[in-house]
């Protein structure tokens, strides 16, 4: 058994919910790959996951097993990749998508460092906060934020994010003696809080909290858009509380501009993934971007 093969599979089978998935995306069966899994759970003497007719779960072995795999396999496809950045030449155009926070703050920095690994390649970055059809826009991968609906789009998960409560200190000094107590996620609904509209769940705030207690507010606010870096703005002109995600706000947070609230009270882990057609050209291309923004 490739134990490094057995892992990728594995970690896919959990991404995709589905070995019958993970199996077109290898152009093998079904059974091979629940073979795969299989031989590594002998291999481990623990079972990874949990099977019925309806649906594929983690066991707790799973869990824990599951980020260790997904690193050793970002690793050796970053050392790979470096390995082949000296003797493969990508050229030609990379079409890539992602919304606008993140393609500004996150994925700009990655796609200059991928750059300069290939200076013979030119990327077309599209930002957008809308739906952007890849297919149709002929884009060739796009970087999505939050589950994925059912698609015909190979999925690769490049990482995980999650919402934090966050306030500038000027919005605390406008209100008489401080503003209304903040303890617990229920008193939000006194306070002024910036809404964000392109979510299923809108004006509701989810937090978790240590004891795993799991806390609903319903938030109102003088603002609400469609634009994280509106967001963004709001909350560092002191507009009202946001709950934005921790990587539009990290150089705020780090600096001290904006202070974290509710630190007991976390939002659920959101995951990251790269997205792209099935029968795109330009794998190799696609490959090399991935496996860079994952590493």
């Amino acid at each position: 058994m490739d134990r490094l093969s057995a892992m990728k599979i594995f970690v896919r089978v959990v991404e995709a919910g589905s070995f019958s998935v993970v199996a077109k995306e290898n152009t093998t069966t079904q059974s091979a790959v629940s073979k795969q899994v299989a031989a590594l759970e002998a291999h481990l003497g623990v079972k990874l996951l949990s099977r019925s007719t309806r649906a594929l779960s983690l066991t707790e072995e799973g869990e824990t097993f599951l980020p260790e795999a997904r690193r050793l396999v970002a690793d050796f496809e970053a050392a790979e990749l470096r390995l082949r950045s000296g003797r493969t030449r990508l050229t030609g155009w990379l079409r890539v998508a992602a919304s606008v926070g993140y393609g500004r703050l996150v994925l700009m920095p990655q796609v200059r460092s991928f750059l300069a690994l290939h200076p013979d390649l030119h990327i077309d970055l599209r930002l957008n906060d809308g739906f952007t059809d890849l297919i149709e826009q002929g884009l060739d991968v796009a970087v999505r934020l939050g589950d994925l609906p059912d698609s015909s789009l190979v999925a690769r998960k490049v990482g995980e994010w999650r919402r934090l409560l966050v306030a500038h200190h000027a919005y605390f000094e406008g209100l008489p003696n401080g503003g209304p107590p903040l303890r617990h996620p229920r008193d939000l609904a006194a306070h002024n809080c910036i809404v964000y509209t392109e979510v299923s769940t809108l004006n509701v705030w989810e937090f978790v909290g240590a004891d795993g207690e799991v806390a609903r507010a319903r938030v109102t606010g003088k603002l609400q858009t469609n634009s994280s870096e509106a967001i963004r703005a709001a909350a560092l002109s002191g507009l009202g509380l946001c709950h934005a995600p921790d990587w539009l706000l990290r150089e705020e947070l780090a600096s001290g501009e904006l202070t974290t609230l509710l630190p007991e009270w976390q939002s659920r882990t959101t995951p990251i993934h790269a997205v792209y057609p099935a029968h795109r050209r330009n794998v190799a291309k696609i490959d090399a971007f991935i496996a860079h923004i994952s590493a």
